[in-house]
């Protein structure tokens, strides 16, 4: 989840923070202190760098749909979609298929989840997560969205819509709100999301979903709680610190680290952008290995297990 720092600086956080410590009060058992502090360390930070890139994107965004103004009027018959209500709704769940991709790409490949695993790597789950953000995911995050522009979508639109997408992510990340019913099966929501946030092998790359939980179900990576499998949060390779900088940059040291074991180009251009837990001499598994293992094992029932996602 990422937010524009202007709204951030002077509405959003404050009222975020307001709501942390209203939960910290409620359930203190939720919260590692260092762990949370760490976490604010590593938002301070991605929110100064989303300052620039976002403000970068957004440049992109106003260039590429002016760029392509004149071939929508020629093949379509129109410069922009314009402001109308049901375009803003249109571009918000457009926004969430984007999402969706760019979530789900940043846990099966490894390179995009070196950047995206700071917001994973907590051992806790409350609303301190919910500002837990890589430092360098708004820099490949926006190719996700140029298609928009190019489509005809106006760039202050989507640009909106990310922002309204951010700020309902951040309200997934608690352990106090219990399973909404109905809302449940077509929205995200916090008792689905802490699936996503689990290392539970049987819960792992499941529930990408930003507002909307239909995708998971629609491309097969949806997976509900089960009774007997309770949620262990964080993930596989722990790097064993609270340290903010190690925790935005291990996994790329891991990366470099791997791709020194092997000779073969093929194989260290996999080391990069396979799955993370690929290994070219079968020294570690990737999600899709793992679930399939405990699947014949008959550890657990058959899982849908058609991404092949990290941990």
């Amino acid at each position: 989840m990422e937010i524009g720092i202007d709204l951030v600086l002077i509405y959003i956080y404050p009222i975020f923070v307001i709501l942390m410590i209203l939960e910290y009060v409620l359930a203190r058992h939720l919260f590692d202190l260092k762990e949370s502090f760490s976490g604010f360390a590593i938002a301070i930070v991605a929110s100064a760098i989303a300052f620039f890139s976002k403000a970068f994107a957004l440049g992109v965004f106003i260039f590429v749909f002016d760029f392509f103004k004149e071939a929508r009027l020629d093949y379509f018959g129109y410069e922009s979609i314009g402001w109308a209500w049901f375009v803003w709704i249109f571009a918000i769940i457009a926004d969430d298929f984007n999402f969706y991709w760019h979530h789900r790409f940043s846990h099966s490949i490894r390179l995009l989840w070196a950047a995206h695993v700071p917001h994973h790597s907590a051992k806790s789950f409350n609303l301190s997560i919910g500002i837990r953000n890589g430092w360098f995911v708004t820099l490949y995050k926006p190719i996700f969205w140029l298609w928009l522009p190019i489509v005809g979508f106006e760039p202050i639109m989507i640009a909106t819509c990310l922002v309204i997408n951010g700020i309902y992510q951040f309200f997934l990340h608690t352990q106090l709100i219990p399973s909404l019913g109905w809302f449940g099966k077509i929205f995200n929501t916090p008792y689905v999301h802490q699936i996503h946030h689990s290392s539970n092998v049987e819960y792992l790359d499941k529930n990408h979903g930003g507002i909307l939980i239909i995708w998971d179900k629609l491309f097969g990576t949806f997976q509900c709680n089960i009774s007997n499998v309770k949620p262990k949060y964080g993930i596989l390779k722990d790097p064993k610190t609270f340290n903010p900088i190690l925790l935005n940059t291990h996994e790329f040291s891991s990366i470099w680290k791997d791709v020194q074991k092997t000779s073969s180009w093929k194989d260290k251009f996999k080391y990069i952008f396979f799955p993370p837990g690929w290994s070219h001499d079968k020294s570690s598994k990737t999600t899709t290995e793992l679930q399939q293992a405990l699947v014949d094992n008959s550890l657990i029932p058959k899982l849908d297990i058609e991404s092949t996602d990290s941990h």
